[in-house]
Formats: C-alpha cells, sequence, structure tokens
C-alpha cells in the first residue's frame, strides 16, 4: 500500500518506481527526479522572459491584429473595384476556419513586409465563416490589417475573384504598387514575392 505522497509521485512519474525506502527521508529531491526539476526551472526561465519582454516589442508584434475590430463584406461585387481602386501594395489570402497551410501564406508575407518597413495591406478574406467567428479565426495570423468574409453565395463569389479557382486555399492574390496582379495557390515562393514590388 502505497501512501498519499507515493501514489501522488507514482502518478506525475508513471512507469517509474518513485516509492520512497523505508528509512528514506521524504525531501523534494528524493521525490522527483533531477530531470523534472531540470525542466521545470527550463519553464520558468522561458515564462519569465516572455513576460519581461518589454511592453513597446510585445505590442509591436501583435499591433495589427489588435486594431482590427470590423469584419467587412466581401461580396461579388467587392473584388473588381478592390482590384481597381483599393490600396497598392497590397496581398490578399482567401482562406477558411479549417486551412491548414495558410497562417504559413501570413507568415511568408508579413516577414516580406516587415523587411521593407513600409505600410502594405494584408488581408485575410475568410469564405467559409460571418462576421464575428471570422474576426475570431484570423487572431492568429501574422501581420493581417483587414479582415474580410464572404457574403452570398460562395461559388459565384470565388467565380469574380478568378473563374479558374477551384476552391483550394490558401488563394494569394499580391498586387505591387504599380497594380501588378499576381496569383497562387499555396504560400508564395521567394520568387513570387521578390516579384512583389513593395
Amino acid at each position: 500500500m502505497h501512501s498519499v505522497s507515493e501514489t501522488r509521485c507514482m502518478a506525475q512519474h508513471p512507469g517509474r518506481d518513485l516509492t520512497l525506502k523505508p528509512g528514506t527521508p521524504k525531501t523534494a529531491s528524493t521525490s522527483y527526479p533531477v530531470a523534472s526539476r531540470r525542466a521545470g526551472m527550463v519553464a520558468v526561465a522561458t515564462l519569465a522572459a516572455l513576460f519581461c519582454m518589454p511592453n513597446s516589442a510585445f505590442s509591436h508584434v501583435h499591433r495589427a491584429q489588435a486594431a482590427i475590430k470590423t469584419v467587412a463584406n466581401f461580396d461579388a461585387t467587392t473584388w473588381a473595384p478592390l482590384l481597381k481602386t483599393g490600396p497598392r501594395p497590397a496581398a490578399y489570402v482567401f482562406t477558411t476556419s479549417y486551412c491548414s497551410t495558410c497562417p504559413l501564406a501570413f507568415d511568408a508575407l508579413h516577414r516580406r513586409i516587415h523587411t521593407t518597413g513600409k505600410t502594405v495591406e494584408l488581408a485575410a478574406v475568410v469564405m467559409d465563416v460571418p462576421g464575428a467567428q471570422a474576426l475570431a479565426h484570423v487572431h492568429h495570423y501574422s501581420g493581417v490589417t483587414r479582415v474580410y468574409a464572404f457574403d452570398g453565395f460562395e461559388p459565384e463569389i470565388r467565380q469574380t475573384v478568378d473563374p479558374q479557382w477551384r476552391n483550394v486555399t490558401p488563394y494569394v492574390v499580391l498586387v505591387d504598387r504599380t497594380g501588378l496582379v499576381q496569383r497562387m495557390i499555396g504560400p508564395p515562393t521567394a520568387a513570387q514575392l521578390k516579384a512583389w514590388r513593395l
């Protein structure tokens, strides 16, 4: 029969015999292996570094996401005027709530924008969830400056963006400072990012 402290220790370290032998003092150093204490110290140091990050650095990293409070509707009439008179340069990433590779596209675009130090529109266009759900979904995308959500019949909206697009995400549209447009499925390559003149 194990005591409560022995049972607790065994539950924390399954498969290891950590029961105290008769006559062994019950101290923290004998109850837990050294590796566990080291792992705990590393975890504490990591958390301390995270919480000691200067507020200015932390706010810079998350500035764009914190500023977004609204979601614009994206219907069948949105794309043509956006392409013609919208911000330049700009990147539009068409995404869904279940897209596993979309964060990679946002990361690549954000890194490219960040290296230039310029203000560039990086829009997330969420295709499968409306309004507040879309806003909640994009909080983890790096550098997003604007959020749109499809409003209407999804195949019709896709058709206005690109008749050849077969509903694969991320679908990325890059508009450079002169209005030149690049379209791609998946995260942009280094060559595509270089061709995107900011």
